[in-house]
This record gives structure tokens, C-alpha cells and sequence, in this order.
């Protein structure tokens, strides 16, 4: 701000503001826009944008929330470009117009709002619902909170979000992102530094540089090799599902150990089966232990005492003695789903479904460990701090039975390979959510069919 002239980067902002509310509309002449307009830049960015429509024939009329705050020169170019303004409290002009608008522009609220809608604001979201117009958030939704993605009271619903510079954490964490529809970036030239990010989401490139790739030298112990400790005569099946994941998952070899030796083998005869106990079992680079264990602490316990990477899932995370993983020297990578982090932080689910961030980055602290926390949105955090890694490519989907245990599988698999815990984990979420897209294509689909599609997955990231 300090580099350019005054307002240059509102401008910007509503350039791109205008452009997608055009994209959205398809014919901009003739249609009807409300902006909804706040005391802050969002108002502004609403308000250049909305006499940039004005000028191309749309009937645009601004609802102004905070009339004596209203920003002077959006204000101004809108009323030029022969645009309309009512104070919010007109209550018959705003009834009636929110509900034959095409199109709804949400500047309310920006980056510094905190703690839900005002009244005043909650009523026109309310009649904003009700009404058939498509919605788009001004940077982000308003009512959500722009830095931790928690939403505290009434927020506004976006069909589009039209954000500017950089994504706000708001946008990618849940209960906020399901606020946000579709999210699309503007870039105005803020260049932020990403040293100083708190979030991190990996797209195709990023996955592509961690996937371990075999040379001519490799052969199967080169490649790694991932123990599973896992399954129990009462779920046979964790078992099964979890050596899936893992004989996906970039390894050399896959080391089974436990009570459902016989269900794996014969479903998967490559598998290299012991009933020695995890400290008999040969060679390993990384052992996951948990799904579908039942009450069997003792196995638990002696995977953590191993000098290599563990991953502790499902009944794992339960058995798991919490000094045993705190001690620990060789990385843990943890990923309970969000009622069995509230178990491990004596909170309740709703407090951990409400402030995922906040919760994931305390469990990796609390435990010394890299957390994956499974859920709508899946994010990453290591207790050593840095950008927490939020991964975008989930479906609703991969809400199945045994869809975690091939997912710890295919992340222990990257552990053996090689890859850090904080690596491993969110490029086996990013993964296992793709080939949850591709197992489902808008239809149920089981954890099996989830992980026939990691090799379709890998393909799609590698190509």
C-alpha cells in the first residue's frame, strides 16, 4: 500500500470482484445485484465493483449497514455509474429487493470481524437464504473468522468467495469453509511472504515432488518396508484394509503383523506375514499400529519402543500410554478423527469440530507428534511448530468404515519410504482424497474401492 497510489489496490480488488459477479451472472444486462455494504474496504471493494456492473446494465442498488461509514468514493462511482442506495433499516425497499435480486454481493464484514453477525446483519442473511439470488463474499464470508475458520454465531452463506492476495485460513478450515462455496483468488500483488504463513494447502506439484520414486539401484528393502500391526479376530477386516493402503503406498514391501494373518494372505499374498510379534517380525522402516486392535495394549506399547517412525490410529490412539509417546525419539504421526481427539483432550467433539485449528495444533503439543486430524477438512501440525497444512481434496464420500485404516496404511507407507511425518501425512490425505473422488464420481463407494483408486490417484498427481 505504501509502494502504489492511493486506492490502487481497491481497485484491483474490485476489477476482480466484478469480473467473477460477471462470470456468475452470464448476461450482466438487466440483471438485478444488491450489495450488502459494511464501514470497511469490503464495502469500498462491493461498491467499485458494483459501478463497474452498474455501467454494463445491471440495476445495482446498494444496502447500506452503516450509512455515515459508508466508503466516500465507492459511494460516489456507484451513484455515477447510475447506481441505487438504501439505508438497511428501509425495511420495504430491502424486502423487497433481496428477493428479486439475481445476485447478492456480500460486503459486510472483512478480515477483522470476529464473533458472528450483528442483528442488523443477521436479519438481511436471514431473508438473503430465503430468497433465490446467488451470493458472493467479498474476500470472505461475513461472520466468519478470517484466521481460525471458527464460526461463533450468524455467519452470511457464499455460493462463490471472491478473496484477494492470499487465502485466509477462514477459507480452508471448517465449520467457515462450508460458508465459503466455491473459493476464488484474486491476485493484486500483496506477494506475501511465505515464511509467514500459518497454513499451508498442497496442490498436484507439491505432492509430485514428495512421492517416492524407485531408481534401476532399488529394490524391495531400498524401497522401505511398513510394518502393520493391526486387526483383531472381531475386526479382521482393519487389518486387510490397512496392508491395502500400505501396498499402495510407495514402499518395497508390506510386513503384517497380528491375529488376521490368514485374512491378509489371502487377500493379499505379497504380504510378508508373521505371528512373531511386532520386535520378531523382521526389518521394518515404519510400523502402523492401531486399526481394529481391539484391547490389545501390549502390542501397542511394543511398537512404540521401536527406533523408527509409528503411526497410531484408531484403537491405538486409545491404548497409547501418553509418556510412552511423548518419549518417544523416532517421529509419531497420530491421526484420530475429531471424537477421538476430544477423548485425547478431555474436551467435547462439538469444541473440536468448532476450532479445528486451534485443537490439532494443541494435540501435537500435547503429545510431542505430528497430528493428522481426519475430518472435513484434514489438517496437519507438528509440535514443533510451523505452517499447519490443510488438505483440499476430499469428498464427503470417503465417510465409510475402514476408509481411515486405508489411509493410515498408505501413510505408513510414505513414512517407510522416507518422507517426514508432517509429508507423509498430507501427502497421504491428499492422495486418499483423491481416490476418494475417483472411487465415488457422485456415488457411494467402500474403503476397498478407495483403495483400488490410490494408483489412479498417483497417476493423475504424477502426470
Amino acid at each position: 500500500m505504501a509502494r502504489l497510489p492511493e486506492g490502487a489496490l481497491m481497485q484491483r480488488a474490485a476489477a476482480g470482484l466484478a469480473a467473477a459477479c460477471s462470470d456468475l451472472l452470464g448476461r450482466v444486462y438487466g440483471s438485478r445485484v444488491v450489495l450488502l455494504v459494511g464501514s470497511g474496504d469490503n464495502g469500498g471493494d462491493a461498491l467499485y465493483a458494483g459501478a463497474r456492473l452498474a455501467r454494463r446494465g445491471a440495476g445495482v442498488t446498494a444496502v447500506l449497514l452503516t450509512p455515515g461509514r459508508a466508503h466516500g468514493g465507492g459511494l460516489a462511482a456507484l451513484r455515477r455509474a447510475g447506481g441505487a442506495v438504501v439505508p438497511a433499516d428501509a425495511a420495504g425497499p430491502v424486502g423487497e429487493l433481496l428477493p428479486r435480486a439475481d445476485l447478492v454481493v456480500d460486503g459486510i464484514v472483512g478480515i477483522g470481524g470476529k464473533g458472528g453477525l450483528r442483528p442488523d446483519a443477521e436479519r438481511l442473511a436471514g431473508v438473503v437464504a430465503r430468497s433465490r439470488a446467488a451470493v458472493v463474499a467479498v474476500d470472505l464470508p461475513s461472520g466468519v473468522d478470517a484466521d481460525t475458520g471458527e464460526v461463533r454465531g450468524a455467519a452470511l452463506r457464499a455460493d462463490l468467495t471472491v478473496t484477494f492476495g492470499t487465502y485466509k485460513p477462514g477459507l480452508l478450515v471448517d465449520p467457515a469453509r462450508e460458508y465459503a462455496g466455491v473459493v476464488r483468488l484474486v491476485d493484486i500483488g500483496l506477494e506475501p511472504p511465505p515464511a509467514d504463513a500459518v497454513l499451508e494447502a498442497l496442490q498436484h506439484a507439491d505432492v509430485d515432488r514428495l512421492l517416492p520414486v524407485p531408481t534401476g539401484e532399488s529394490d524391495k528393502y531400498r524401497r522401505g518396508v511398513v510394518g502393520i500391526a493391526a486387526g483383531s479376530a472381531r475386526y479382521p477386516g482393519a487389518a486387510v484394509l490397512a496392508v491395502s493402503g500400505a501396498l499402495r503406498g510407495g514402499a518395497g514391501a508390506v510386513r503384517y503383523v497380528g491375529p488376521a494373518g490368514e485374512a491378509v494372505i489371502a487377500r493379499f499374498p505379497e504380504t510378508l506375514v508373521s505371528d512373531a510379534g511386532p520386535a520378531r517380525a523382521g526389518r521394518v522402516q515404519a510400523w502402523v499400529v492401531g486399526p481394529g486392535a481391539g484391547d490389545d495394549a501390549a502390542t501397542v506399547a511394543e511398537v512404540l519402543e521401536a527406533d523408527v517412525p509409528v503411526l497410531l490410529d484408531a484403537d491405538g490412539l486409545r491404548l497409547a500410554e501418553r509418556d510412552a509417546v511423548r518419549r518417544r525419539t523416532a517421529p509419531t504421526l497420530m491421526t484420530p478423527h475429531a471424537g477421538e481427539a476430544a477423548a485425547l483432550l478431555g474436551v467435547r467433539r462439538e469444541e473440536v469440530e468448532g476450532a479445528r485449528l486451534a485443537a490439532v495444533r494443541e494435540l501435537a503439543a500435547v503429545y510431542r507428534a505430528t497430528v493428522l486430524l481426519k475430518g472435513s477438512t484434514t489438517l496437519v501440525a507438528d509440535f514443533s511448530g510451523g505452517p499447519v497444512r490443510a488438505n483440499a481434496t476430499g469428498t464427503p464420500w470417503l465417510a465409510t468404515a475402514g476408509s481411515g485404516d486405508v489411509l493410515s496404511g498408505l501413510a505408513g507407507s510414505l513414512l517407510a519410504a522416507g518422507l517426514g511425518a508432517v509429508d507423509a501425512g498430507s501427502a497421504a490425505a491428499y492422495l486418499h482424497g483423491l481416490a476418494g473422488r475417483f472411487a465415488a464420481e457422485g456415488a457411494p463407494a467402500g474403503a476397498h474401492d478407495v483403495a483400488s483408486h490410490i494408483p489412479q490417484a498417483w497417476r493423475d498427481v504424477r502426470g
